[in-house]
């Protein structure tokens, strides 16, 4: 059996160069690809320590399909996010929410000898998407997992909603893109003014520093109607909750370990929703694509080889927060 490279974790968090097996016949819909880039996204610091391939933002090429493969064909340009497989029989499956199935296959469960830190992979046709023509790899790639997160919290969004971005960093500064091209009134809250610049050229209406002075001053005559929060770190919920509306949403999209504490009483007396999300089902996926490639929206990378010493130089970056705002690893062929 051929084998091809994947880049591993290690119990020191090192990664590592590592192979796993092509299958002589690939079977079912089973699609073998060639990696052109991949997105690196925090999530994949929490799996560095352990033996998983790495990777879950993947842009590929076709090179062999399985004999139940229906639509893709060698040569095609496709790409893969959070989620690789599903039972397809359940309920949440049947409804179009996979995402949520108990059989689920997703990042670091599952399919753990596949990622998109790799020369190869093999991955099903039914969790593969079409990339768009006009939309390079390297900006593909962080839309699968950091683009499909962002949207889901604003695919439905109405043109009057004023949306809030909390945090301009590898989520935010994609979040606000869409927001501003969905025609939403734009409001970007950070901690300080220093990224106000970016802010404004991604395209937000308005922008609350923290703690800056008066947050209420600062936003003016708008409520927030959806607050999408992409900080790590809790927000201080005393300073937020009087810059929402009634009926507000709230998406908290970044991963913690740490418990999420909101005061008790704002959310019953002004009927605010707290709504849990995880990435894009396939649905909103391949119409987060088309959107994001019919507005031209792309991600601010920084691209680092796909080889040992470029994915642990890109790891010791993100880290240290100096990525401005995601990374791309591209193979030396590229």
């Amino acid at each position: 059996m051929p084998s091809f490279t994947v880049y591993t974790g290690s119990e020191n968090g090192h990664v590592k160069p590592s192979t796993t097996t092509k299958p002589d016949q690939l079977t079912g819909d089973q699609v073998f690809l060639r990696v052109t880039a991949s997105g690196m996204c925090y999530t994949d610091v929490h799996y560095k320590h352990g033996p998983n391939a790495l990777g879950h933002e993947g842009i590929g090429i076709v090179e062999e399909t399985g004999p139940c493969t229906r639509y893709l064909k060698k040569g095609d340009r496709v790409g893969w996010g959070y989620q690789t497989d599903s039972c397809g029989h359940c309920l949440e499956c049947l409804q179009g929410q996979e995402i949520y199935c108990k059989g689920r296959a997703i990042y670091g469960t599952g399919n753990t000898d596949q990622g998109s830190f790799s020369s190869h992979a093999v991955m099903r046709e039914a969790f593969l998407s079409p990339i768009p023509d006009g939309m390079s790899d390297e900006d593909a790639a962080p839309l699968q997992c950091a683009g499909a997160t962002v949207f889901t919290a604003l695919h439905d969004v109405s043109s009057n909603d004023t949306v809030g971005i909390m945090g301009v960093g590898g989520l935010g500064h994609i979040a606000i893109q869409f927001a501003a091209k969905l025609g939403c009134r734009v409001v970007v809250l950070s901690g300080s003014d220093r990224k106000k610049e970016d802010a404004f050229k991604l395209g937000a209406h308005r922008f609350v520093a923290m703690n800056g002075g008066n947050v209420e001053e600062q936003l003016g005559d708008w409520d927030i109607s959806r607050l999408l929060v992409t900080t790590s770190a809790q927000p201080s919920w005393d300073k937020i909750l009087p810059l929402l509306s009634t009926r507000a949403q709230i998406y908290p999209l970044s991963v913690s370990e740490d418990q999420f504490e909101i005061p008790y009483m704002p959310i019953i007396m002004r009927g605010i929703t707290i709504r849990g999300s995880l990435v894009a089902t396939r649905a909103v996926h391949r119409k987060m694509l088309e959107f994001a490639a019919f507005h031209e929206i792309t991600p601010v990378i920084q691209k680092f080889p796909m080889t040992e010493e470029g994915i642990n130089q890109a790891f010791d970056k993100l880290e240290q927060g100096e990525v401005h705002y995601r990374v791309v690893l591209l193979p030396s062929q590229q």
